[in-house]
């Protein structure tokens, strides 16, 4: 199937799907079929302030028309922050949506894990994954904690590149919800946390939404989901 993904947002986190879709086509010996179109992430970052869901969702009704008229089968928001405003895309879109949040919920069920701890964006955070997750305790950052892990977050992902004080924080972090709330794995909800855990061995267990997410989409485009 013809693969419609909705990138840009941010540059980094689209690269990471592209390079994981590509692998897994290619270790199966299959070829893929893809198109990208290229969202802003500033504009997606002030709509999710805002809680804009009817508009992002109409930005991203667009670009599906786009990946339709591309032939693409099916689309995908290539960011968790941009399933904010998911339910209401789903209600408009011309193609269906291959939504990450009942794809995370049904792989944390079966890691056999009760709690799980989230590092992503405000909205992801506070949401607790946008409240589609029902087969696992979760858990975040709080307060100070809360505003700090976003705006690095942010800054990580619009920057597109680690530094060692993103590396440190979000090390930190994930310890702290270990050790402090009690969570058995921590959960990357932002794609661009790959940038800091990517070769990384944190003393806790980690699992990558977004590579979940790509197993996913690589499921659909050869039709075994």
């Amino acid at each position: 199937m013809h693969i419609g993904l909705i990138g840009g947002i941010g540059p980094a986190a689209t690269e990471y799907y592209y390079r994981k879709l590509a692998k897994a086509h290619n270790a199966t010996n299959r070829v893929m079929d893809l198109t990208i179109v290229n969202a802003d992430t500033a504009t997606l970052l002030e709509n999710l302030r805002g809680d804009a869901r009817d508009a992002q969702a109409l930005i991203f009704q667009g670009f599906v028309e786009r990946l339709q008229a591309a032939g693409a089968d099916f689309a995908v928001v290539t960011s968790l922050a941009g399933h904010f405003c998911i339910d209401e895309l789903e209600a408009i879109s011309p193609l269906p949506i291959l939504n990450a949040i009942p794809v995370l919920d049904q792989y944390f069920a079966q890691q056999g894990l009760s709690r799980i701890g989230l590092l992503g964006t405000r909205a992801v955070l506070q949401s607790r994954l946008y409240g589609g997750v029902t087969s696992v305790e979760i858990v975040a950052p709080t307060g100070a904690d809360l505003a700090a892990t976003h705006d690095f977050y942010v800054d990580l992902a619009t920057s597109g590149t680690a530094t060692d004080a993103h590396r440190d924080f979000f090390v930190r972090m994930g310890q702290r919800l270990c050790s402090e709330q009690g969570a058995d794995a921590i959960a990357l909800a932002g794609t661009d946390l790959f940038l800091v855990f990517d070769g990384a061995s944190p003393d806790f267990p980690v699992i990558d939404c977004a590579q979940v997410h790509s197993d996913a989409i690589f499921a659909r485009s050869i039709g075994s989901a």
